[in-house]
């Protein structure tokens, strides 16, 4: 039975794309909250992210730290800064790939496909190991690169040759004459790193469903593109196969390939996972990992969240997804969208108890952006509020 003298509030919006950061949108529903709460409430803010845009910033706020920014360089080997989380005490890294190699920063250029590659993100990854960092979280999503993670592998040491002993050029566009993959001159302290992999689809590596046929032509590639690489990806699963490292985890060439979620972002993770026993997580869930909120969501009576878009995506692997699994038996879960295409009959069904619009009334896509901090804190009182009624004769 909730207490409503002593109520424990939980904040965890995501971001309204195009308005309000997570963070911002946090702040806007804790002030609406507070307007109705009693003054010992404990009110706990966490603003979220699926894995992809948004997560570092999300990772930052809840460790109280800037970004940290280096000079590393796109998917086209442009340089370009890049933001990147370090936590000292706990010897830590966060990484968000899209800072490097993400799609909006070869927009400015045509479409290089079979050349983009990830070594931008290995960069920073090669920096953060150098510095210490002994555990890596990397979140995926809006990466230009269909690599299979090869470039940042590349930036580790790993070379990456075809049978004459050659080494291979940048892009997935190279990988059907990979032969042989040599890990001889790892940076220190790769071996001892541990990789947290944020993944927000379950796409393969390889086939119909893989990273190169779904993902691909939103990076510019031609339907012969396409094949060219799907066939190199399925080469590099072979060869990941056939190293020592992947052999005594047991991975086959099937295993890798068809792994849920290794699709994501051009294959990113396939040689991490294979080569390094990265684990793939859920991105909604890893954040809630990293920022604490796992943890603090056991103990809430009202949850509140808000995202730009409801709908039957957002019950899958998303912020609103990770909520409504992790929340109590008695945690009451409300939901405020700029957009709403979920029944009532399915938001009830799928374990939300209020779902408010954004901006009741609002047509103008333009006044409802501009005024969103306030509708929002608006829209958290009267969430709060709703909770206080329903529960006030308990």
């Amino acid at each position: 039975m909730p207490d409503i003298h002593n109520p424990v509030i939980v904040i965890a919006p995501d971001c309204f794309k195009g308005s309000l950061s997570a963070r911002d949108a946090a702040a806007a529903l804790e002030r609406g909250a507070r307007e109705v709460l009693p003054e010992n409430a404990t009110v706990l803010t966490f603003p979220m992210a699926d894995g992809g845009e948004g997560s570092l910033d999300s990772v930052l706020s809840a460790w109280l730290q800037p970004p940290l920014t280096m000079t590393s360089v796109d998917a086209l080997g442009r340089e370009r800064e890049a933001d990147y989380g370090f936590d000292l005490e706990g010897l830590r890294a966060v990484i968000e790939a899209a800072q490097a190699n993400g799609l909006p920063h070869v927009g400015d250029v045509a479409a290089e496909p079979l050349r983009a590659d990830s070594f931008g993100v290995g960069l920073i990854a090669a920096q953060v190991i150098s510095d210490g960092a002994r555990d890596i979280t990397l979140f995926l999503g809006g990466s230009a690169s269909t690599d299979g993670g090869t470039g940042l592998l590349r930036a580790l040491g790993i070379r990456f040759l075809d049978a004459a002993g050659n080494e291979l050029g940048a892009g997935g566009g190279e990988l059907a004459s990979l032969e042989t993959i040599d890990v001889s001159d790892l940076i220190d302290g790769a071996l001892e790193t541990t990789w947290h992999i944020a993944v927000d689809v379950t796409n393969p590596l390889t086939g119909p469903h893989g990273a190169a046929h779904v993902f691909g032509p939103q990076k510019g590639a031609s339907a012969s593109d396409v094949a060219v690489l799907d066939a190199g990806l399925t080469r590099l699963s072979v060869v990941l196969a056939k190293t020592s490292q992947a052999s005594k985890r047991g991975f086959s060439a099937a295993g890798i390939a068809s792994l849920p979620g290794i699709g994501a972002a051009g294959g990113i993770a396939a040689g991490l996972v294979a080569l390094f026993s990265a684990e793939l997580t859920p991105g909604a869930q890893l954040v809630a990992d990293v920022i604490g909120l796992s943890e603090a969501i056991a103990s809430a009576d009202v949850i509140l969240t808000g995202e730009g878009r409801l709908d039957q995506q957002s019950l899958d692997g998303k912020v609103v997804d990770y909520l409504r699994r992790a929340k109590g038996p008695e945690s009451w879960l409300a939901v405020v969208a700029a957009i709403n295409h979920l029944t009532p009959e399915e938001s009830a069904a799928a374990g939300i108890d209020l779902v408010l619009p954004l901006g009741s009334g609002i047509e103008n896509r333009k006044e409802l952006f501009h005024y969103a901090a306030q509708l929002l804190e608006a829209r958290g009182a009267h969430a709060v509020a709703e909770w206080l009624d329903v529960n006030e004769g308990f």
